[in-house]
Formats: C-alpha cells, sequence, structure tokens
C-alpha cells in the first residue's frame, strides 16, 4: 500500500475515496504548516527567553509574581531536561590499573573484570599495567609478537564480543583498550602516545602511555602513569604528571590532554600517606577507619594546593591501602624494610566544562555540556596476589549526546555465503567519507580479537565489481573463504582514519560440500594462497596502514 507521503498515492487514487483525497490533502497541508512552523520556533523562542530574562531583572523577591515566575521556570526546566536526557545515551566503561611486578597473569580475572556481576553490560574496558616483564629477551619477543598480558585479555574478552580497539607500550607500561563490536564505527581518530620521565627523561621505566578518541563524537583521553617511588618524591611526582600532561599527540587538530572532554588518569602514582607512623597506620586499617588517613594522603593534599590537579575527581578510598603486600597473601610487608601501607594504585577522571569560555553579554550558551561521567563502584581486589600491588578497579557511566549517529560505512553480506562460490559484499558510505584506494573490507571471526586477526579481505577499489550512487559491490573468491563455515562479520577498514567505520551484523558461511584435498601443499587449499597476503610475506599489511 503506497504511504501517505508517497506521489503514487495521487497516480493510484482511483482505488481511494473522495473523503480519502480530502484527508491527504489536509494531512500534506498540515505537515508544510508544521515544517515552515518549526523552521523559525527556534529564533522566537530564543527571542521570548530574551524578553523573559530582561523581566527577571525588574522583578524582586518581594513581588508577588515572584514564586510564580520561579514555578513555571522550574517546570519548563524539567521538561526540557526530560526531553534533552532522552537522546542521550549511556556507555558503561571498567577501568583497571594494576603494577603486576614482572608476574604473568594469574589464571583467572573473572572478579577483576567483574565478568559476573557486570556481564555483557559493559561497554568499554580500560586495562592500565605497569611493571610489565621488559628485561629485554621478554621486551623484544613482545616487539615481535603480542606480550602475554594482551593475548591473555584478548583470550579472555574476545569471545565475549570484545575487540581490542588499540595498545600502547613503554617498557613495563602497558594500556590496553577493548570495546564491543556495535561501537566500533563510532570511535575514530585513536592516536596513541608515550612519555619518558626515567632518568631525566631519557629512560622509560617512568613515565605514562596515553590514548585518545572520539567516541560518538567526543574526545576521551586515558592516561596510564608510572611516576616515582618514595616518600620524599612528591614533588617529583607532580612535576613528573605535569610534564606528561604538557604532551602532544601527533596529528593536526587533535587537543592536548587537558582539553579533552573527559581525561582519565590512573596507574601506580606512588602517592604515600605522610607524617603519620606505620603503627598508626596500621591500626587505622585494621579498624577500616580509612578517613583518619585520607588527609595525610599525598595525592588529596596536593589536590587542595595544585591548582592543575583541581579539577580532577576520585571516588572515596573505602578500601585497604593497596601497597605493599607480601606475595600471594594479604598480609602488609614482612620484610626488613617493612613499607608503610599507602594507596599508591588511583584512578581519577576530569570532564572539562564548556562554560570555562564565558558567553557574551545577551548571549545564550548552544548547549549545556554534553557528557557526564559517574563513578558505580571504585575498589581493589584483594584475592590476587602476584604482586606487591593489589588491583584497583572503576567502573563508570559515561552519559551522553551522541553527536555521531550514522557510520561512515554501512555494509552486508549478499547472499549465501559458502566456500563453493564467490560471494559478494554490498557497502554504502556517507558523502563526506575520506575514501582511499588503500581501504580495504576484512572478513572476521565473530569471536576476533583484534583489527589483524581477519581470515581475508578485500580492497575495496582493486576488488570492486559494480558501482551506482547509492552503493558499491565488492567480491571475495571462493578460494579465500573458510570451508568449515561458521559465523563471521565484515568490517570496513579506513586507511586515512586509521580505524574500523563500518561492521556488518554477523552471518553464517555454509560448510563446504567439497572434501579438503588432503595431498596439497600447506597453504594452497585455503585463502592464504592470496597473493600479497601479509601472513604469507607480502606488501599488504603496509598498504593497509595497520
Amino acid at each position: 500500500m503506497a504511504s501517505l507521503g508517497s506521489e503514487d498515492a495521487f497516480q493510484h487514487s482511483e482505488g481511494l475515496s473522495l473523503n480519502d483525497l480530502e484527508s491527504l490533502s489536509s494531512l500534506r497541508s498540515r505537515s508544510a504548516s508544521i515544517s515552515s512552523t518549526s523552521s523559525s520556533g527556534r529564533v522566537q523562542l530564543r527571542h521570548r527567553m530574551a524578553q523573559l530574562m530582561a523581566c527577571v531583572e525588574d522583578i524582586s523577591s518581594d513581588d508577588e509574581i515572584h514564586d510564580e515566575v520561579s514555578r513555571t521556570l522550574d517546570e519548563a526546566f524539567l521538561i526540557w531536561g526530560k526531553k534533552l536526557k532522552d537522546k542521550w545515551q549511556e556507555f558503561r566503561l571498567h577501568l583497571v590499573t594494576w603494577n603486576v611486578g614482572t608476574a604473568s597473569p594469574p589464571p583467572d580475572v573473572t572478579s577483576l573484570l567483574q565478568l559476573n556481576s557486570l556481564g555483557s553490560t559493559t561497554d568499554m574496558y580500560v586495562i592500565g599495567l605497569q611493571e610489565v616483564n621488559s628485561k629485554i629477551t621478554n621486551f623484544l619477543s613482545d616487539l615481535a609478537f603480542d606480550d602475554p598480558w594482551s593475548i591473555f585479555f584478548m583470550t579472555v574478552l574476545s569471545p565475549l564480543g570484545y575487540m581490542k580497539l588499540s595498545s600502547v607500550r613503554m617498557q613495563g607500561l602497558l594500556l590496553l583498550i577493548f570495546v564491543k563490536h556495535v561501537h566500533l564505527p563510532f570511535i575514530r581518530d585513536i592516536h596513541t602516545h608515550y612519555t619518558r620521565t626515567g632518568l631525566y627523561g631519557y629512560w622509560g621505566n617512568k613515565g605514562g602511555v596515553s590514548i585518545r578518541m572520539s567516541l560518538f563524537g567526543h574526545t576521551i583521553c586515558f592516561m596510564n602513569c608510572h611516576l616515582p617511588a618514595h616518600m620524599e618524591n612528591t614533588e617529583q611526582r607532580l612535576d613528573d604528571f605535569e610534564k606528561i600532561l604538557e604532551m602532544q599527540f601527533e596529528g593536526e587538530g587533535i587537543p592536548s590532554p587537558l582539553d579533552h572532554k573527559v581525561l582519565f588518569w590512573f596507574g601506580d602514582l606512588n602517592f604515600r600517606i605522610a607524617d603519620y607512623g606505620i603503627h598508626f597506620v596500621r591500626e587505622s586499617i585494621n579498624n577500616r577507619r580509612f578517613n583518619l588517613l585520607w588527609e595525610k594522603d599525598q595525592l588529596n593534599m596536593a589536590k587542595k594546593k595544585e591548582a592543575f590537579l583541581k579539577e580532577f575527581k576520585e571516588g572515596p578510598l573505602l578500601f585497604k591501602p593497596t601497597y605493599k603486600f607480601d606475595l600471594y597473601s594479604e598480609v602488609y610487608d614482612t620484610s626488613e624494610k617493612k613499607r608503610k601501607p599507602a594507596w599508591t594504585d588511583r584512578i581519577l577522571w576530569k570532564v572539562k566544562n564548556i562554560y570555562e569560555v564565558a558567553p557574551k553579554e545577551g548571549e545564550f550558551p548552544e548547549e549545556e555540556n554534553s557528557i557526564s561521567v559517574s563513578l558505580s563502584n571504585y575498589i581493589s581486589h584483594m584475592s590476587y596476589g602476584i604482586s606487591d600491588h593489589k588491583p584497583v578497579t572503576g567502573t563508570f557511566k559515561l552519559e551522553m549526546k551522541p553527536l555521531v549517529l550514522d557510520p561512515l560505512v554501512t555494509l552486508n553480506a549478499e547472499g549465501e555465503w559458502s566456500a563453493e562460490h564467490d560471494v559478494l559484499i554490498r557497502y554504502s558510505a556517507g558523502s563526506e567519507f575520506p575514501s582511499s584506494a588503500w581501504d580495504w573490507i576484512g572478513l572476521f571471526q565473530v569471536t576476533f580479537r583484534h583489527v589483524k586477526d581477519y581470515v581475508t579481505y578485500a580492497w575495496v577499489e582493486d576488488d570492486e565489481i559494480s558501482s551506482n550512487r547509492d552503493s558499491k559491490q565488492v567480491y571475495m573468491s571462493a578460494s579465500e573463504i573458510p570451508r568449515m563455515g561458521g559465523e563471521f562479520l565484515l568490517c570496513y577498514y579506513s586507511n586515512n582514519l586509521q580505524s574500523i567505520v563500518g561492521i556488518s551484523e554477523p552471518f553464517q558461511i555454509q560448510p563446504s560440500q567439497t572434501p579438503i584435498e588432503k595431498d596439497l601443499p600447506e597453504g594452497e587449499s585455503s585463502w592464504l594462497q592470496k597473493p600479497d597476503n601479509p601472513v604469507s610475506g607480502g606488501n599488504s599489511e603496509k598498504r593497509k596502514g595497520i
């Protein structure tokens, strides 16, 4: 049946009554009226608000209409706030910081990642590690291959639908970010950076590693730091963090860390509890009177004094100090040094206030802060004993007004897929999408770990077979399709943007009915025979830009 907004409704009007046609005409007339009215509605509303503000200036608290005007404004703000929040989106983030003391990964991280309690409600995992084993043999191996900790977390999270979005490492500092597949097209402009502060900036045993991105149009920066140790080095810790904050990501138009809408700062920050003796500190901990120690926590004291720290927020320290423990125990240091317990492992955040630049007189700000951060949970995990630090996690809820609503590319697998025949992919891109001859579409298993973990791929230009104004088609050869079948998805990788900008719904590849020829040399009966595949030594990794 033709829709009421279609010209076909008139062309096939013999099936409609006179009343139907009159209703249709009336509906179109009202639609046009609403459209013309809405175009000037915002201007009129702003004008009336300006008039109201002028009137409010003349109303004193003694005037009879003062309370009535106040109630009316309150109702208006409630209506506006509800309408605004209806358009907002919740994004759940779980952040981990852990000094692992050169240890190998533990057998299980279910409680650390809160997989039982949070389940699949988490949208992003951010994992910051310090003192990852960086002996020369380990470090050189990790440069050539993924390090054991990255492999470990990918093994845990990829079956749950998370992909490693980005990572950065500087000696023992490692920062990993995992995200649900569905969010990939809305995460752009990913950049990494590291800053050395050890040995006057020449050595990376101390410093910071950072990852920044645009998340639904909002700039977010994550900063994992390992600052100098020991009670007396408070000023050095603050100086080093200031230096890390001053770094700049490579690329045009990328804001500094403090100019991102949201900045997360975490790691082994090494701040200690000043003045109090070890016996008082331990007695306060044993009695769970943590509040007695807060005012002498060096970071809390610095936040009151240092201007560049005042806008950073932190949840209440309602857990035991996380350093220093005997290995595989919940007993504080019994060695000869008997280190005084301290909250060395911390998670803080800062939201940039858009009103730092005040509007001119007579003007109204264009929008309220379009993103907010709230802390749901801030805890330590005492059961992990592989190092002398206990890991700390923060679970956050980001509420944001999405500034990016549509993916740059939409794509899907056409028809039935199997290794019995060549297969087709159809995709369409927005008019402003900066496409490149080096863009490619990858075929991934649904449990893929990272962007390089594809089964095969097609170049969007080299393998194109048809094109029109709305969409394009590319093909994949039957010889490249997995014969065993299974559940897969497609991702469009943009070379210019260095990220996945489109992802398909999962789909099934039917198992091949043709027996695999067992006498073929290894690799010749599968997708590996593609001429320029990076796994077989070609140069397409460089072409891909990954």
